[in-house]
């Protein structure tokens, strides 16, 4: 059988981390850090969504438990990040405007970054037709920007893409995706619009994957941000580097894994080697930098 070339999405080349432009975080920090603080809303009776065991639809069990992150689990989180003074990238359904619009003003008055991420996760984008997907990227920019938080990111529900994706964000006039999880830099990415900006999003250092997907225990996962952390301030000093913490509040803001959050949290927080910013504040400093010309040039 002949070597055949294999299929590109064509959206960068090849670029190993060791061959890039050298630059400083604020502070002269090499190591950034954000949570990505998924806040979510399902449909009732149908839909995707994570559950806790198997049930039958309409699905009281999982509901409610995915509910008790808007309840209560997000607001204990929040006190937990106002205690240590930690910001979020706040990944948020444009439903939650109209479900639980308390929980989004604490969050805006917090100064969290809002991202965009659908409009809920009981959907999933990837088999959207692309007027269909278009409209959905629209709506949600709209929603948001009406509310007086205009993201300027998106994560899709379940990091589901279509071929069209990159396009239509760039087309709708997001400046990056968390979706590509393909480095440890912010990196440019060519859509048919422009550049769109890959901000790097943990899908290791994530509680669905991990505490869901895999049954881990919060002890071990809490031992596996640590241990993600000390590596990467470790590797921080050859190339500056971001780091994210992917969090769930139907998960981690249940009290038996909060306690653990709250000292990992905590040692890294008095660490203070790291910057701790948001996805958003990331980009710009970067974008602020010649070196980024220098990127987007050889995407």
């Amino acid at each position: 059988m002949p070597l055949r070339p294999l299929r590109s999405h064509e959206r960068f080349r090849y670029r190993a981390i060791h061959n890039r432009p050298q630059y400083e975080w604020p502070g002269g920090k090499r190591l950034a850090l954000y949570i990505g603080f998924n806040v979510e809303h399902f449909e009732f009776g149908s839909g995707r969504g994570a559950r806790l065991c198997p049930s039958s639809e309409p699905d009281v069990l999982n509901h409610s438990w995915r509910e008790y992150g808007n309840r209560v689990g997000a607001w204990r989180c929040l006190e937990l990040f106002d205690t240590l003074g930690l910001p979020t990238g706040a990944i948020l359904n444009t439903s939650l405007y109209e479900h639980s619009p308390e929980l989004l003003a604490a969050l805006r008055e917090r100064g969290d970054e809002f991202i965009a991420h659908g409009h809920t996760n009981a959907d999933s984008q990837h088999d959207f037709e692309r007027e269909t997907e278009r409209e959905l990227i629209a709506d949600c920019h709209a929603r948001m920007s009406a509310a007086g938080t205009p993201p300027r990111g998106w994560l899709s529900p379940w990091i589901a893409e279509s071929h069209h994706t990159p396009d239509l964000l760039a087309q709708q006039g997001f400046a990056y995706t968390l979706n590509w999880c393909h480095d440890d830099q912010p990196m440019p990415m060519r859509t048919a619009h422009g550049t769109l900006w890959s901000v790097p999003y943990p899908q290791e250092i994530n509680d669905i994957p991990m505490i869901v997907g895999r049954q881990m225990d919060m002890p071990d996962f809490c031992r596996m941000i640590e241990d993600q952390f000390e590596e990467m301030l470790r590797q921080s000093a050859t190339q500056p580097l971001v780091m994210g913490i992917a969090l769930h509040p139907y998960l981690v803001g249940q009290p038996h894994r909060l306690k653990h959050l709250r000292q990992t949290l905590t040692r890294l927080a008095y660490q203070g080697e790291a910057w701790w910013s948001t996805p958003g504040r990331i980009l710009d400093h970067l974008l602020a930098l010649p070196e980024s010309r220098e990127l987007e040039a050889q995407a």
